[in-house]
């Protein structure tokens, strides 16, 4: 009967979670172009985070020295990835105070060393894509993934500004975005530019997965191995056997 409890206690939850995630996520979700092995969209992610996201948000769970793993040396970590006068072994910590972030946001910016496995690559790259012009928010921006999210289109510069447009049809209410003002990338630039910093973000959230992926498929091929090795002395020891 306790089993019974628990695991109605459990459905319950995870069915309230994804009606959550689903509030949130109202529009279909666009495939985000994530591949972990390329190390040269992971550099480029990375730099993108450092200097888009850093800011404000942390990744604390990361160390710089950790990027060596993707193709970086000591001396490119430092030029391209550290600003703040840390060192190579240090975290990636925002250098935002959480009382200031409060202050101005409202909430304190999450860190993001999970986030990628918290909301998914495919919700990040659409959501980063997706803000658009709403003057009765706070910050002037509102994004059609997330309605009313308290982050600002920091990367509106590069994106441009998009406005949001409304139909009804016998379908019902239909919510599109379309480009007002062009920014320094074109649309498909900012897709990708938006792609490698998902990709990156996805790494964020286990570095170690390209060499845990290696470790099982050898273990595997051992184990597979030690299978038909045993199947053979198996036969030997009772071919003689009736």
């Amino acid at each position: 009967m306790k089993k019974i409890i628990i695991g109605a206690i459990v459905f319950v939850f995870c069915l309230a979670s994804f009606k959550l995630f689903a509030a949130e996520s109202a529009i279909p979700l666009d495939k985000a172009p994530v591949d972990i092995t390329d190390n040269a969209s992971l550099q480029r992610g990375a730099e993108n985070f450092v200097n888009y996201c850093l800011t404000c948000h942390g990744a604390s769970f990361m160390r710089y020295n950790r990027h060596r793993d993707i193709g970086l040396s000591n001396e490119e970590i430092l030029n391209k990835l550290i600003y703040t006068g840390q060192k190579v072994g240090g975290l990636m910590e925002s250098a935002m105070r959480k009382k200031e972030a409060e202050e101005w946001f409202g909430v304190v910016p999450p860190d993001l060393s999970v986030i990628a496995r918290a909301k998914g690559a495919d919700w990040l790259y659409s959501y980063l894509r997706a803000f658009y012009r709403d003057e009765a928010t706070a910050t002037g921006w509102n994004n059609l993934v997330f309605d009313r999210a308290a982050m600002p289109h920091v990367l509106y510069g590069l994106q441009g500004e998009q406005k949001l447009i409304t139909k009804t049809s016998d379908k019902g209410e239909q919510k599109t975005l379309s480009l007002e003002k062009s920014g320094e990338l074109t649309s498909a630039e900012y897709d990708k530019f938006v792609g490698d910093l998902v990709n990156y973000l996805v790494y964020l959230g286990e570095p170690h997965a390209n060499s845990r992926k290696e470790i099982g498929l050898m273990v595997m091929a051992f184990l597979f191995g030690m299978l038909i090795l045993s199947y053979v002395l198996k036969r030997e020891y009772w071919k003689d056997i009736h």
